[in-house]
């Protein structure tokens, strides 16, 4: 009994084990279906053209940015062409395409909704690097688990009537997965894009901050203070740079009352429980960006300019141009239709060239007739022997006549035949090229022996054919006298 209980404990062991990996399967499973029933916007990272190391490094710190729904791995190699990403966006669900290049003034940056625009150019005004904004931290905070979720997007003083500014909160919201505050997670929360428009200095700010929660309370350095253990103060000017810590981001000085929210789920960290008063914490990441809206254009990368910082131009202009991309369009389409017929003649051209050559290559080689032709000839030739003589042929006749090929059969080059005189005559001394050389010589004899038989044979039909004619020219003449 107290094996098969042990039997038994174990099978039970192993039926939990079996349950709990199918349980993470199938919760596996349900999320990547829900990823895929969402459909979460994804995103193109790249540069074109020489930009350098630096502005190469800001592609990598945005892709970072747009995790996970970007192409964090994505080669772009130099014979690439625009074209060649918008052909692979639509298998692979990819729904923006944000571009960075350098020109002789400036360093822009373009964000397309795929596949037919609008197109929105931003000059990068100033730029700060990943690498440098952490170095700047006193505690830097940047666990690699916090990429696993998108970030959460906050777009601020946004509200304008502009029509061009409307534009531009529409595509950026829409890179962005849209979040169901029913059914969201505070733990999946763990990154936030602060977007702040600058309406004095037409300015576009962008940061990158990680979130966290802390239980409200005081802070550690005050704690030692009240303590009664005092550190180290001789590296400070004032009691108050070690109270606030020194040099840090606006995100680490003390909390205020605003930054404290009851929790209505547990967040990751000590003490953050549901219905908990804690105080949200952002730690800058980076990169930071400051740019300016330069150009909107309706196509991808192309088509009409809809709006421009720096060139203003009248109704009349706008309708001429109009009126000038229509013209271009039509003329794009019409080259277009042209190009295809012109493929389909040449491709007609190259069929009916590779017949007539196919043709003239089978009558070259003297390819025997078809069915229907050899069987037209054989009652053209019965008929004209039962005109002529009076009476039907032989069944045999015609037959042998068929047989024998219309033109003599090339003769088989012998291996010796390539050998020179001498060498002909000098004998092999090792058995197997005797062998070799005896096996040669028969086979020319059985050659030259069916060859002989062949001639006959061909002799006789000669013979017949002639009978046949002297006959024909007989009869003729005595009709004729």
């Amino acid at each position: 009994d107290l094996v098969c209980s042990r039997d038994m404990a174990k099978r039970d062991k192993k039926r939990g084990r079996k349950n709990k990996r199918k349980l993470r399967a199938f919760q596996k499973e349900q999320a990547i279906q829900a990823l895929e029933s969402t459909k979460p916007p994804r995103s193109f990272v790249l540069h074109r053209g020489m930009v350098g190391k630096f502005v190469q490094q800001l592609v990598l710190d945005t892709r970072k940015l747009m995790e996970p729904c970007t192409a964090s791995h994505l080669k772009v190699k130099k014979n690439n062409v625009l074209k060649d990403f918008v052909h692979v966006a639509g298998p692979l669900g990819v729904t923006h395409l944000i571009v960075f290049t350098k020109s002789e003034t400036s360093i822009n940056m373009r964000i397309a909704r795929l596949p037919r625009g609008p197109t929105l150019t931003f000059q990068v005004l100033s730029f700060s690097l990943m690498s440098d904004v952490l170095s700047s931290l006193k505690k830097p905070r940047n666990p690699k688990s916090q990429y696993k979720h998108p970030a959460m997007l906050i777009m601020n003083n946004f509200s304008t009537e502009e029509k061009h500014m409307k534009l531009v909160t529409s595509v950026v919201q829409n890179a962005f997965p849209s979040i169901n505050i029913h059914k969201v997670k505070l733990c999946d929360i763990e990154r936030c894009v602060l977007m702040h428009y600058n309406k004095e200095t037409d300015s576009i700010e962008v940061r990158h901050y990680n979130i966290r929660a802390v239980p409200v309370g005081i802070s550690r350095q005050v704690k030692k203070i009240v303590q009664a253990r005092l550190p180290s103060l001789g590296k400070y000017n004032d009691i108050s740079d070690y109270v606030l810590g020194g040099n840090v981001s606006e995100s680490e000085v003390e909390d205020t009352e605003e930054s404290h929210v009851l929790l209505p789920q547990p967040m990751p960290g000590r003490g953050n429980l549901q219905a908990n008063q804690s105080a949200v914490r952002l730690t800058e990441i980076g990169p930071r960006l400051s740019l300016r809206l330069v150009k909107v254009e309706s196509g991808l990368c192309d088509g009409e300019v809809l709006f421009h910082k720096f060139i203003s131009k009248s109704k009349t202009e706008v309708r001429q141009l109009h009126e000038k991309k229509v013209k271009q369009r039509k003329l794009k389409e019409k080259r277009r239709k042209l190009q295809e017929a012109n493929v389909r003649r040449k491709q007609e051209e190259k069929d009916a060239h590779k017949a007539r050559c196919t043709t003239g290559v089978e009558k070259k080689q003297g390819i025997e007739p078809t069915v229907q032709e050899e069987k037209e000839s054989d009652d053209d030739d019965v008929g004209w022997f039962r005109q002529e003589v009076g009476e039907d042929p032989d069944p045999d006749l015609f037959q042998s006549m068929k047989a024998l090929p219309s033109h003599p059969r090339p003769r088989k080059r012998l291996r010796s035949s390539n050998q020179s005189p001498e060498a002909k005559k000098r004998k092999p001394s090792h058995p197997v090229k005797q062998r070799r050389q005896t096996a040669t010589t028969g086979a020319a004899k059985g050659k030259a022996a069916r060859d002989m038989k062949w001639k006959s044979a061909r002799s006789r039909t000669v013979s017949l054919q002639k009978k046949v004619r002297l006959g024909r020219f007989f009869r003729t003449s005595s009709h004729k006298h």
